[in-house]
């Protein structure tokens, strides 16, 4: 367990800098948005390049993300249902859960985008908009964000087996102290 252990420390590491990293791109997407905005505006001069930018940005930043919110636990979940059961029942709720659901869906995903890169890549597909960018970019990010969230359901599946086994504390005993608290309607 210990290996896995650690097995599952580097893929929360590589997630925490992939993270970090990605911040930077929603500031790099509010300056492109606002110095569009402002040529468009003042200038009148604007380019569909810079419009696919942005929403390329904003792709990198969901699709890359997607693993580093798994590990800092602010994915969607419904603690309503889950902050009924002990630490333990939660446990068990996400192992079913990546098990059942996340895994094959994220695996699933993976699988099929794959492809469809690789055919954008060697058509060298161009955005249909006059001035518009190479597609292959944005569409690589697709898998390489499912590669990511794998990575990250395989690294919390370890963290809560070992919980369960007790080979490791509960890693998210925090969330669960926040979550009691809201529920009471104190501050944490």
């Amino acid at each position: 367990m210990k290996v896995l252990l650690r097995f599952s420390g580097l893929i929360d590491g590589l997630n925490e800098v992939v993270g970090r990293i990605v911040y930077w791109l929603v500031l790099v997407a509010v300056l492109i948005s606002s110095g569009n905005a402002v040529m468009r505006y003042t200038f009148d001069v604007s380019s569909n390049a810079w419009l696919e930018l942005q929403w390329y940005l904003f792709a990198a930043v969901f699709l890359l993300c997607s693993g580093y919110t798994l590990l800092r636990n602010e994915h969607i979940r419904i603690d309503v249902v889950a902050s009924r059961f002990s630490p333990r029942g939660q446990a068990w709720i996400d192992v079913f859960g990546t098990l059942l659901f996340l895994l094959p869906m994220a695996l699933l995903i993976l699988v099929l985008s794959i492809p469809m890169v690789q055919e954008s890549y060697f058509r060298h597909e161009m955005s249909s908009n006059a001035g518009g960018l190479l597609r292959w970019p944005v569409k690589a990010l697709i898998p390489a964000g499912f590669v990511l969230l794998v990575l990250q359901a395989i690294s919390e599946l370890i963290k809560r087996i070992a919980f369960l086994t007790g080979h490791a504390p509960d890693h998210l005993a925090k969330h669960h102290d926040q979550a009691d608290q809201v529920a009471a309607g104190e501050p944490f």
